[in-house]
């Protein structure tokens, strides 16, 4: 008797939910995660491998060896440490024990004639022919050992890398508007040739002003050659598998791209060989259609929920699973009544204090991880250690930090993550300072690997707070936020060029302040989606600090086992 009471209850509740039949619940029956998903996550392979080039190649393009020092034609004929500690002025204050941008003003033929001994008393010039640069840290030319970007011009890469985040900004918005307008294939080809283009002419820039044009039209690629067919290949996976192979995407194709892409550089040998290696691929994006299909979303934003369904009925043929035809009409018929709830714009989000509030967070909190993750990756050259295994290994990283928040994040929570991990990066950076030679490496290594978890844990947040109508603005006004903040990492990494260990202990006080900003934010770990302001508003009540989702999940299972055996005894 009371086994066909829970089975009558259970099916009220199925068909109190077939007035409504989202896109989620056609996926679902579709196949959740079957052959057609599997075979989309593989097809994103290439466009991991194109972010990972758009983003680091500009460091092994314009890495200059910080081992310098003057050229001094009158000694040619001594070894480079000879000429080195014969024409350059000793000084204390530099981490090398001799200055980079000075020589000694004196006629070498004469000095050499007498065997007279380097003197601290004698008349010292800046550099007068250029300078010579210890080739064992960056053994191949790059761009800013061929044009000299040290001493006075020392903040030449430094600009050309921010002058990169300014055209992600532009791109952000401007192949956001093409995602919106054209659809999602044509802003990730769009991007990709952006991103070509850049590349290709990079490698022909004969001087700063040069380089840093084509670096602004390289950056309008980022992060959209990447991302947006990440967030397209996500939509054709059921709510069930998506924390997990999101991040595993990362995990797999980001990071291994991440970890071989320094020994790519190397193996290239050149800088202009660089711009092309990791240019000419973005070109191929333009077979995408051929193998991904256009976004579903994006179709039933247009109202072409036809074509919408067409989709569906394909991966249910090829995960071999049949969608009923009456939750299909059932599906429409949502569609057809959603319609006019989905025209709110993202100005809404300003005008509810409570999500404004929230939403100023995600952004400060975004922003911290993003200047901490880009800061960390370009003071490897402060490291004192071999540059590409260092990069190596501070990228690999990527790898078993984003496969734990796969399958952690749920149970911890994105708050706690995030306030552990900023935190546990700041001591990490803090100990770099004080550290030498392996020790360093073991140090960022693990501050690395620490922003990678709080940076994974605090992408989720933007779109598991804000409502379904302002969801996709939201995210891209967050990720822009993003950009601006990356603007100033590299000028955060040219402190050393003042004091050489004020950046890492600058980058460990944007993670205090971004552990701190996270325990304004709400949990959203185990929790659906909010579809308006209401449930948004709703989300952010009754939160409790000092509590686990995991526990919580206990907690209700609990209750609700209660319930039913409370339902058991009352049952005559």
């Amino acid at each position: 008797m009371a086994a066909e009471k829970v089975t009558r209850t259970s099916t009220e509740k199925v068909d109190g939910q077939q007035d409504r039949v989202e896109y989620d619940d056609l996926l679902v029956t579709a196949g959740e995660l079957g052959r057609y998903q599997w075979s989309l996550f593989f097809c994103s392979f290439p466009f991991f491998a194109f972010g990972v080039f758009v983003y680091y190649s500009q460091m092994f393009i314009t890495e200059v060896s910080p081992n310098h020092w003057c050229r001094i034609p009158g000694l040619e004929n001594f070894t480079e440490m000879e000429r080195r500690d014969l024409g350059i002025p000793k000084d204390e204050h530099s981490r090398f024990g001799y200055s980079q941008c000075t020589m000694y003003d004196v006629n070498w033929t004469d000095i050499l004639t007498t065997g007279e001994k380097p003197d601290q008393n004698w008349t010292v010039v800046p550099c007068q022919y250029g300078w010579e640069f210890n080739k064992s840290e960056i053994p191949y030319p790059t761009i800013g050992r061929d044009y000299e970007w040290v001493c006075d011009k020392n903040s030449y890469q430094a600009t050309a890398q921010s002058i990169f985040f300014v055209g992600s900004i532009v791109g952000g918005f401007l192949f956001g508007w093409v995602s919106d307008r054209y659809g999602r294939i044509p802003a990730t080809v769009a991007s990709c040739l952006a991103g070509c283009i850049g590349g290709l002419s990079s490698s022909f820039a004969r001087n700063h002003l040069e380089f840093t044009i084509t670096r602004f039209i390289v950056g309008m690629s980022y992060d959209t050659c990447m991302i947006t067919i990440y967030l397209l290949v996500l939509e054709y996976i059921a709510p069930r598998y998506r924390t997990i192979i999101s991040n595993m995407a990362f995990a797999i194709f980001y990071a291994l791209f991440a970890t071989v892409i320094p020994w790519i550089a190397l193996a290239c040998g050149h800088w202009k060989t660089i711009c092309l290696v990791t240019s000419l691929p973005l070109a191929t994006a333009v077979l995408t259609r051929f193998f991904i299909p256009e976004s579903p979303m994006w179709l039933i934003s247009k109202g072409r929920i036809d074509d919408a369904v067409e989709k569906i009925l394909v991966i249910g043929r090829t995960n071999k699973k049949e969608v009923p035809p009456k939750m299909i009409e059932q599906f429409k018929l949502t569609m057809k009544d959603a319609k006019n709830e989905q025209n709110q714009s993202a100005l809404e989000i300003f005008r509810r204090p409570v999500v404004r509030k929230m939403f100023i967070l995600i952004c400060l909190e975004y922003m911290c991880c993003a200047i901490v993750f880009d800061g960390l990756i370009r003071s490897i050259g402060q490291l004192e250690f071999d540059y590409f295994a260092s990069f190596s290994l501070v990228s690999s990283t990527e790898f078993p930090s984003v496969v734990i928040v796969a399958f952690v994040m749920d149970h911890v929570g994105r708050r706690w993550m995030t306030i552990v991990f900023m935190g546990a990066s700041a001591v990490f950076c803090l100990l770099t300072v004080f550290a030498s030679g392996v020790q360093t490496v073991i140090f960022a290594v693990t501050a690395r690997f620490c922003v990678n978890m709080a940076f994974s844990a605090a992408i989720q947040w933007a779109p598991e707070i804000l409502p379904t109508s302002v969801r996709g603005s939201g995210v891209a006004i967050v990720h822009i936020c993003g950009y601006v903040a990356t603007f100033l990492s590299p000028y955060i990494v040219y402190l050393k060029e003042y004091i050489y260990w004020l950046p890492l202990v600058v980058v460990s006080g944007i993670c205090v302040s971004g552990s701190l900003v996270a325990f304004g934010l709400p949990e959203t770990a185990m929790k659906g989606m909010p579809h308006t302001f209401e449930d948004a508003e709703e989300l952010t009540k009754n939160q409790k600090l000092w509590s686990l989702p995991y526990l919580e999940e206990r907690k209700q299972k609990k209750e609700k086992a209660g319930q039913i055996n409370q339902s058991f005894e009352l049952e005559p």
